[in-house]
Formats: C-alpha cells, sequence, structure tokens
C-alpha cells in the first residue's frame, strides 16, 4: 500500500537546510522529533477508528507543490476577498497560501504589547514566548500534527497580554491562489494571558483558478484564567479545495470559550476540535453548521474533555445537505473522575433535502462521575411537509418555502455568534447561500 507520508518525508530530508533557513528556531527545533514520530506511521484512512468517512491518507496523496522557498506568488486580494464579512470594522491580516501578511498599520492600531503578526516573526523577535508555547498542545504522537510541524514554516501569533481587551475584533483571512496545485501548511498560535479577551473572526477562500489545493492547519489557544476567547471560523472556498484543520484549546479556571464553525462552500473538509478544561468553573460553547451541495463532504469532530469541577459545555452542530453532498459528526464529552458537578450537553441535528445526500453521525458519553448533568442527542431527517404544505397554501413558491425552511433551521446556531454586527452578516451569508447567489458580491472593502 502507498503511504502518502513518504513524499513529505523526502521533501523534508531533501531540503531541510532550506526549511530552516525559511523559518525561525523556535519552529525548527521541534522538526527533529516530528520526523522521529512519522517513523512507519500512516495518514489515517476509512478504515481507521473516528474517520470511517473521511480518508486524510487520500487527502495527502496527490502530488501537490510545498512553497519551501518562500517564492512570492502573486494573489490579487480584492478579487478574493468577498465574503461581505470585511464589511466590519475589524484589526485585518491575511495569510496568503501560507505566509502572514499584515494589512497597513495594523501594528499602529495594536493596544501595546499586543502582537498579531507572522508566527516566523514572532519567534524570531520574541523566540522565549514562542517556543514556551509552540507546541504546548498539539500532541506531535498525532501523525497529521507531526507532517504539520515538520514541514510548517510560517503562520500565526496572537498575544494579548494580562486583562487585555481589544475595542474590535481580530479578523484572518485565509486565501489560496496559484497557477499549480499547491499544499499549505498554516499554524496559529493563540495566547491570551489571565483576564485577556479576544474576539476572532476566521475567513478562508480560494481565488478560483483551476488547481487543486489542500490546507493542513493546526491551531493552538492557550486560554488563562479569566480570560475569554470567542471565534467564528467561515469557510467559503472551492470544490477544488480539501481542508484538515485541527484545534486545541487549553482553558484554565473561570475561562470562556465560544467556537462557530460555519462551512458555506468546499471540496472536503475535516475538521477536529479537541478542548481541554482545566480548571474550575470554565465554561465552554462550541457551535458549527455545514451547509452541502453537489458532492461537497464535511466532517466535523469534536472532543470535550471535563478535567476540573463545575464546568459547562454545550455543543450544537446542523448540517443541510442537498444533491450529492455526504456529511459526518463524531462528537464526544469526556468527563474525567476528578470532575465533579459537570453539566455537559451535544445535539446534532441534520436534515437531507434530497435522496442523494448523506449524514453520518456518532455522538458519545464517556463519564468517570456520578455527580454530573450530561446528554447527547442525534437525529437526521427531511423537511417538513407539513410546514411546506401550510407555505404554499398561502402563495409561497415550493423552491421559496424550502429555502426559508432551511434557513429557520440555522437561526439558534447563528445565534451563537456574538461578535458585534456578524451575526445579521452570518445571517446574510446563509440566506444567500439557500438561495444560491453566495459569491457574487465584489463590494467588500476593509474598514480603517
Amino acid at each position: 500500500m502507498e503511504n502518502a507520508l513518504n513524499q513529505y518525508i523526502e521533501l523534508y530530508k531533501e531540503n531541510v537546510e532550506l526549511i530552516n533557513e525559511n523559518s525561525a528556531p523556535a519552529l525548527n527545533t521541534l522538526r527533529s522529533d516530528a520526523l522521529n514520530a512519522l517513523d512507519g506511521a500512516h495518514l489515517p484512512t476509512k478504515r481507521t477508528e473516528g474517520y470511517e468517512k473521511t480518508s486524510i491518507e487520500d487527502m495527502f496523496a496527490p502530488d501537490f507543490g510545498v512553497n519551501i522557498s518562500r517564492v512570492n506568488i502573486p494573489v490579487d486580494v480584492a478579487n478574493s476577498f468577498r465574503c461581505d464579512v470585511p464589511n466590519l470594522s475589524t484589526l485585518l491580516g491575511f495569510v496568503l497560501n501560507d505566509s502572514f501578511h499584515p494589512t497597513s498599520k495594523l501594528e499602529s492600531k495594536l493596544p501595546e504589547g499586543v502582537l498579531y503578526t507572522s508566527l516566523r516573526q514572532a519567534a524570531l523577535q520574541y523566540p522565549d514566548l514562542v517556543e514556551k508555547y509552540y507546541g504546548s498542545l498539539a500532541p506531535l504522537g498525532d501523525v497529521s500534527v507531526a507532517l504539520n510541524t515538520l514541514l510548517a514554516q510560517d503562520g500565526v501569533f496572537i498575544y494579548l497580554p494580562k486583562n487585555t481587551r481589544l475595542e474590535r475584533p481580530i479578523q484572518l483571512v485565509n486565501i489560496f491562489s496559484a497557477p499549480v496545485p499547491m499544499l499549505a501548511f498554516r499554524r496559529v498560535l493563540i495566547v491570551l494571558e489571565e483576564g485577556a479577551e479576544l474576539q476572532l473572526i476566521v475567513c478562508d477562500h480560494t481565488q478560483e483558478s483551476g488547481a487543486k489545493f489542500l490546507a493542513s492547519q493546526i491551531v493552538e489557544v492557550i486560554v488563562g484564567e479569566n480570560a475569554s476567547f470567542e471565534t467564528c471560523a467561515i469557510e467559503e472556498s472551492s470544490s477544488h479545495t480539501s481542508r484538515y484543520s485541527k484545534l486545541y484549546v487549553s482553558q484554565q479556571a473561570h475561562s470562556r470559550v465560544t467556537y462557530n464553525s460555519t462551512t458555506l462552500t468546499c471540496g472536503n473538509t475535516r475538521n477536529e476540535f479537541t478542548i481541554d478544561l482545566l480548571g474550575e468553573h470554565c465554561e465552554t460553547h462550541i457551535a458549527g453548521m455545514a451547509i452541502g451541495s453537489d458532492k461537497m463532504h464535511i466532517d466535523n469532530d469534536s472532543a470535550i474533555n471535563h478535567r476540573s469541577p463545575r464546568c459547562k459545555s454545550n455543543q450544537l452542530f446542523k448540517y443541510v445537505l442537498d444533491e450529492e453532498a455526504t456529511g459526518a459528526f463524531e462528537g464526544s464529552i469526556l468527563v474525567t473522575p476528578g470532575a465533579q458537578y459537570t453539566e455537559a450537553y451535544q445535539s446534532n441535528r441534520n436534515i437531507l433535502a434530497s435522496t442523494s445526500a448523506r449524514m453520518h453521525c456518532k455522538p458519545q458519553l464517556e463519564i468517570y462521575n456520578d455527580e454530573v448533568k450530561c446528554s447527547h442527542g442525534a437525529t437526521t431527517g427531511q423537511l417538513d411537509n407539513d410546514a411546506l404544505f401550510y407555505m404554499r397554501t398561502r402563495g409561497i413558491p415550493e423552491a421559496e418555502a424550502r429555502t426559508m425552511l432551511m434557513q429557520a433551521f440555522m437561526i439558534d446556531v447563528i445565534d451563537t455568534v456574538h461578535i458585534p454586527g456578524l451575526q445579521e452578516r452570518l445571517r446574510h451569508l446563509v440566506e444567500r447561500r439557500f438561495a444560491g447567489t453566495l459569491g457574487n458580491c465584489s463590494s467588500c472593502k476593509e474598514k480603517c
């Protein structure tokens, strides 16, 4: 059996000096351990538990280009950036393929001590800070983490000192654009010290060129005591784009995390969320929605680990799948023996809008404590025929009635977003997605 890892291991061995030269010592120091972790390893296939519907091996098997020489590939940002979200007032930065590019005067807009910059640049200027946290959550024992660590040369670093609160959200826009197939190893490191508060918007886009793209993304988020982290990640890519994203979050006592993951358009996407509640009185709210059509594939996997008493978590994921789209959701709640008085809830609800669409769901509870309140549930069905009939009797055409019902189905996921202005903007994007007009807007401009 072919092993997709081999081509990347050979690429590293043949270019190790070039890879290190175009990165930073704080990132390079983990590469040898990552290489050792990959010895004899394989990426997950559909025969691997937890990946029954998504083969990571097949994602990485094609011969993608990797820009280890850091060649400048011109990207027409104005042509790619069409999601309407930039109409909000944000602190904006871009990742063009796999390199961070700040907008003009970004640094001057940041409060003293706050960093929103290239991970490579941060590792050169603040090596002790980056070395302290880089790789602290993402385990090299995971094959995809080891591969990303082996070849990632840059990324994004966000740091908020103690008790810092930004007046505007930070926005990160990931754009794929290249004339040839490309794999981008993206790395994001976010550190919130005690009492810090951050709102983050992440948008993924693909500038259409016909080329195939793959994003390997590892995100590590350290949330200190009494800190608050809220993010909304919106994927609006192309049918040629695949993404494998892994999020790792650690929460200290009295911290709060709210995460919303929205997939509007894509090719093949697998998102994994691992959140560890390490201190008492933590709160975690994770929500996701996926809208699939054509032959899109969307797979979300969440793991909320309660490791300390008196914490709360809530998970809500919804899918609407049409045509030949496929979806998967596997969510788990772990309550350790020492996590008394845990409250944890999980819900997955799905609509299949065609007879060809397919959904796979697997909710799980693993509880080692009696003093808890935990529940989970999953449902998959079709649009409410009674509601559809009622709307048609009121003169609403069937296509419009179906669209309205699907929009209403997603409202409670959209309502989990509390970033000012974004909830309404997200509602607008969802409406356009169901109406088939998403991607036609070219009027988005950065608000200075």
